[in-house]
């Protein structure tokens, strides 16, 4: 499965970089494929381990917020592994050709 999630701090001001961070290290220490971009971190493995890194991951920002806002989006497949870079390729591939 691939799990795109972002996690917000709230109540915290404006800059929340530095709060991101700590939900970013966690993924980044999971050993789980990942990815970030300006607007969410995708990961892939199995139900339990994503879920598990994104409760710790919020676990992360809310040690810190008051408040916190998690949006997240799954694309549950079984079977399919190196979907992150697989997708992408794809695409890539389409975009190549015409």
């Amino acid at each position: 499965m691939i799990v795109a999630f972002s996690v917000t701090p709230l109540g915290v001001g404006e800059d929340v970089g530095e709060y991101v961070a700590d939900a970013v290290r966690i993924v980044r220490e999971s050993g789980l494929p990942h990815g970030t971009d300006a607007m969410f971190t995708s990961l892939e493995g199995e139900w339990e381990e994503c879920m598990d890194v994104v409760r710790r991951a919020v676990a992360a920002v809310e040690a810190r917020a008051p408040r916190v806002s998690l949006v997240l989006k799954a694309d549950i497949r079984p079977g399919v592994v190196d979907g992150l870079t697989a997708k992408v390729a794809t695409v890539d591939r389409y975009l190549d050709e015409g």
